[in-house]
C-alpha cells in the first residue's frame, strides 16, 4: 500500500526542486513526503585520505538531507517530513524505494540556453525498471544574479489556469495512465488538455495529395476514435474540463509543444520483461529531454 510521497535528494538544486514539488503534492494527497539521501560507497584509498576525515565526512552527509528537511517543515508545517539516509547505487536503491511510494519524485538537469530535460543514467534507469508513477522536475528558475529562486516563493505544484497535459494513444490506450492524469487535473482543479498525434496510415504511400479529401476524412477518423475512448472517463471525472486534439505529425514533437502552456506532462511507458533493450519509449524518451514542465511517467502493462 503506497504510504508516502518519495524523492531523491542528492542537496543539488533540480533535487531540491524535486523536494518542493513532492511537499505540495504530498499534501494535496494527505500522505507524508520522504526524502532518500542516498550514498555512493567511497573507495577506501579516498576514505583514508587525511584530508577526509570520519567526522568530515559524516558531517557533510548529514548535512544534506538535515538542512533539506527542515527547510520543508518550515515552509509545509502541515506536512510530515521523513528523512532517510543509505548507502549504495543510487538507481537501485531509488527504484526499491519507489515500492513503497505512491509517487517517486527525481530532479532532472535542465539543458542551458533552451527549455528541456538533460535526464541523466539515474533517472533513465530508475524510470526504466520502476512500476511506480516517476516524476521528472527541472530546478526553480535563476535570478538575475545565478542563484536559485526561494523555494518558498515557488508557485502552486500544479497552477490552476494551466492545464495538466496528457499524451494518449488511441490504439493502445491504458486505463492506469489515463485515470492517473484525470486524477491530477481533479486534485489541482485544472483542466486536461489530451493529445492525440496521428500519421497517415503506411499503406498510403503518396501521401494526401493522391487523394482529395483524405485528410480531413482520417482527422475526423481520429477525432472520433480519442472522444470515445474519453467518454466513459468524462462520466468518471464529470469535474474535469476536458480539451480534446488530435494533430498530425509526430507526438514527441506536439507533447513538447503542449507542455509549454501546461503544468505537468503525462505520458506512459510500457513494462518490459526483456532484460536488454530499451525499456523507455521513444516518444517517452523524447519528452523526458525536451519538456518544459513536470514529466509523470506512468508504467503499466
Amino acid at each position: 500500500m503506497p504510504v508516502t510521497v518519495t524523492v531523491g535528494l542528492d542537496g543539488s538544486p533540480e533535487s531540491l526542486a524535486a523536494a518542493e514539488w513532492a511537499a505540495r503534492e504530498a499534501k494535496l494527497r494527505g500522505l507524508p513526503v520522504k526524502l532518500v539521501h542516498v550514498l555512493d560507497p567511497i573507495p577506501v584509498p579516498t576514505a583514508q585520505a587525511p584530508l577526509l576525515g570520519a567526522e568530515t565526512l559524516q558531517y557533510w552527509r548529514e548535512r544534506v538531507p538535515r538542512e533539506s528537511a527542515g527547510g520543508l517543515r518550515l515552509r509545509h508545517p502541515d506536512v510530515e517530513v521523513v528523512e532517510e539516509q543509505t548507502v549504495g547505487r543510487p538507481a537501485d536503491v531509488l527504484t526499491a524505494a519507489a515500492k513503497d511510494a505512491a509517487l517517486l519524485i527525481l530532479g532532472s538537469r535542465g539543458l542551458s540556453g533552451f527549455g528541456g530535460y538533460l535526464i541523466g543514467s539515474v533517472g533513465q534507469a530508475v524510470v526504466a525498471h520502476t512500476a511506480t508513477p516517476v516524476v521528472l522536475v527541472r530546478a526553480e528558475k535563476q535570478t538575475a544574479d545565478g542563484h536559485a529562486t526561494d523555494p518558498s516563493s515557488a508557485p502552486p505544484t500544479v497552477n490552476s489556469h494551466r492545464p495538466v497535459v496528457l499524451g494518449l494513444d488511441v490504439d493502445q490506450p491504458d486505463d492506469s495512465v489515463i485515470e492517473f492524469a484525470f486524477d491530477e487535473a481533479t486534485r489541482h482543479l485544472a483542466p486536461l488538455r489530451v493529445v492525440h498525434a496521428w500519421d497517415a496510415p503506411p499503406y498510403y504511400p503518396y501521401g494526401f495529395s493522391a487523394e482529395p479529401g483524405l485528410y480531413d476524412r482520417l482527422l475526423r477518423q481520429q477525432s472520433t476514435a480519442l472522444h470515445e475512448v474519453l467518454q466513459p472517463w468524462r462520466e468518471k471525472f464529470p469535474g474535469v474540463d476536458i480539451v480534446e486534439e488530435s494533430p498530425f505529425g509526430p507526438a514527441a514533437t506536439h507533447l513538447v509543444e503542449a507542455s509549454r502552456e501546461g503544468s505537468l506532462l503525462v505520458v506512459g511507458r510500457r513494462i518490459r520483461r526483456r532484460t536488454f533493450g530499451a525499456h523507455i519509449g521513444p516518444v517517452t524518451h523524447a519528452v523526458l529531454h525536451h519538456a518544459t514542465v513536470p514529466v509523470a511517467v506512468v508504467a503499466h502493462t
